[in-house]
């Protein structure tokens, strides 16, 4: 299991690009970035930390523990590749497919393939001995299953071999103010994972307003749920870097952020790592990675 002072230090990585590119255009609108003191010109040297102020409030949204001002900066897509998802969700999806998302996986070390349940068996099979996990959507796209049938999907796809279960909130009982219902929802798929498989909590925010939004956030941490992600790239939006940071804001520094739909390039990722997210969904992980 990746703890969080690992994602403190790819986190740490990924927005030093951001930080540069912050003095940059601190330096293209008004003078150099850095003080007149310190540096007469601006030489990109990354040390933003110190001499870009402003930055500091933007990089502690993203949940890193600590900031390096050191020389350099990494490159998005290299920093990033433990953060993300490798995704395969379509209905089409064939066995070939599997086989070759999960190549990639190895190949750049995502965090984990994120499929279908009827594909963690052959998923888990070709990943075995690797440190990518599985990872299992329930309840998936809709979230309008009854608990009972979530927390069984759940078990079938952990003895399968999923390490990490992606389950979709009853957006229905959410808006009906039901939050009793939607607390015992995720309780019941939790206590089914234990301690030893990753839980995250898809809160389909397109469909949600901003108090709802805050409110799934509460019960989910509330619940235990190890992360709340955006989106199922089913509904009628994906992540926005404003709802990653009001989830940021809510669950607080201990907790993941998931951003899913509609990530499909280095520049999207790095601003929603910026804004909290500490995982990143996405079918075009390669592109990402790419740069």
């Amino acid at each position: 299991m990746v703890l969080m002072q690992d994602y403190d230090a790819i986190v740490e990585r990924v927005v030093r690009d951001v930080l540069t590119r912050l003095g940059q255009e601190r330096q293209q609108t008004s003078g150099p970035g850095c003080s007149e003191s310190a540096c007469a010109v601006c030489v990109n040297c990354g040390k933003c930390v110190e001499k870009v102020p402003e930055a500091v409030e933007k990089i502690k949204n993203a949940g890193a523990a600590r900031i390096s001002s050191s020389l350099g900066a990494a490159p998005v897509g290299s920093g990033i590749a433990p953060l993300i998802d490798h995704t395969l969700l379509k209905p089409d999806a064939s066995q070939a497919d599997i086989d070759k998302l999960c190549a990639e996986a190895r190949e750049f070390t995502f965090a984990s393939v994120c499929v279908n349940p009827c594909n963690v068996r052959r998923a888990s099979s070709l990943l075995e001995g690797t440190q990518v996990k599985v990872c299992s959507v329930t309840g998936f796209p809709l979230g309008a299953n009854k608990k009972e049938i979530k927390a069984y999907e759940t078990r079938k796809a952990m003895l399968d071999g999923a390490r990490e279960i992606d389950m979709v909130m009853n957006v229905g009982a959410m808006k009906s103010g039901d939050y009793k219902l939607v607390e015992q929802d995720m309780r019941d798929v939790k206590e089914t994972c234990g301690r030893n498989v990753i839980t995250k909590v898809i809160l389909e925010t397109a469909l949600l307003t901003d108090d709802e939004k805050i409110k799934a956030c509460e019960i989910a941490k509330t619940s235990g749920m190890d992360f709340v992600k955006t989106s199922t790239g089913f509904g009628p939006g994906g992540a926005t870097v404003d709802d990653i940071r009001l989830m940021r804001g809510v669950v607080g520094a201990k907790m993941g952020v998931k951003a899913s739909g509609g990530i499909r390039d280095a520049e999207t990722a790095a601003r929603m790592v910026e804004a909290g997210a500490t995982r990143i969904g996405a079918s075009a992980s390669v592109k990402i990675v790419g740069g």
